[in-house]
């Protein structure tokens, strides 16, 4: 039995679509709704999606619309919309072309379904989502970001790799910002209970650690011509899933804190609890002295990009 009436996911880009796919194929809503501006796209993306039903044996609707009036009724939204990074481009140059496209997302749901939780991937990820909570008035624990479930796994995935072990076996948070002030956290990481640190030398975490935080370059450059969209939709379907299952999730996200880890009135990646009401509580972790610097240093990146939302009207 699907657990939600509704899911929609905005952009039926790579991202969009391939989450499309995997959250029809994990069954967890009557309709799954995608939206794009580019006619035939989501519609042709649906159908095909919904035609693989027979063979995997999912029973979600899936259909597609250019339309926002297609958010009517969602108990979640997936904001996948937005310009994609290209090769020398950082994600802060995106900004201002993404917010305008954001804007008039964030709108629509707080007008069709402002009862939905929202989860937010377009990049600058910790500022679009911000962005998505300031201009919808949603409460913010029902807005969130997806950037922290995505950098945790390839860290992971780094350190499996580098230890020849399982990537399920590696335990561990990224902190901070979806960008290069990430910072993955070293001394919280275990391999099956075993601490991290122990098991390989300094120059190898840094590498490591360095890599984690170049991994969306990473791909990237290597593909020339758009980024990465496999892990991205799974860490999102991860987050859908937490939420409309209601499975009270410890999981690093894009969240708003209120006094935590020193910050207030901003976005940024921390561990939190997901559940049906979206974020139900900040996870405040312990760190080294090092750590928490670096963490700083990610809230002041964080804080130097609303200072150019600031300057950009928030209503139609």
């Amino acid at each position: 039995m699907p657990a939600a009436k509704k899911i929609v996911v905005l952009g039926a880009g790579n991202v969009g679509g391939t989450l499309a796919q995997r959250l029809a194929e994990m069954d967890l809503a009557e309709e799954l709704v995608l939206i794009d501006i580019v006619e035939g796209l989501p519609q042709g993306k649906a159908l095909d999606i919904q035609e693989s039903a027979p063979i995997l044996g999912f029973a979600t609707r899936v259909t597609g619309s250019t339309s926002l009036d297609a958010l009517a009724g969602a108990d979640i939204v997936v904001e996948t919309a937005g310009l994609a990074r290209k090769p020398g481009m950082s994600r802060s140059d995106l900004l201002e072309k993404n917010a305008a496209i954001l804007k008039g997302h964030a709108l629509a749901v707080a007008q069709r379904s402002p009862s939905a939780i929202v989860i937010v991937v377009t990049n600058p990820v910790d500022v679009m989502t911000y962005w998505f909570r300031e201009v919808s008035g949603l409460k913010p624990e029902r807005v969130f970001g997806e950037s922290g479930t995505l950098d945790t796994a390839r860290f992971r995935t780094f350190v499996a790799m580098e230890l020849g072990v399982a990537p399920r076996d590696v335990t561990g948070f990224v902190l901070g910002t979806h960008g290069d002030t990430m910072v993955p956290l070293l001394s919280l990481t275990s391999v099956a209970g075993v601490p991290l640190i122990g098991l390989l030398p300094p120059e190898r975490l840094q590498a490591i650690v360095d890599r984690t935080k170049k991994g969306g370059g990473e791909i990237v450059e290597l593909l020339k011509m758009g980024s990465a969209y496999y892990a991205p939709s799974a860490a999102q379907a991860e987050l859908v899933r937490a939420v409309l299952l209601n499975e009270h999730r410890l999981l690093p996200v894009t969240a708003h804190l209120q006094g935590e880890y020193g910050q207030k009135g901003i976005y940024i990646g921390v561990p939190v609890v997901l559940g049906r009401g979206g974020v139900e509580r900040v996870m405040v972790v312990g760190t080294t002295p090092a750590e928490r610097a670096q963490f700083e240093a990610s809230a002041m990146a964080v804080k130097a990009d609303l200072e150019i939302l600031a300057k950009l009207p928030r209503t139609a």
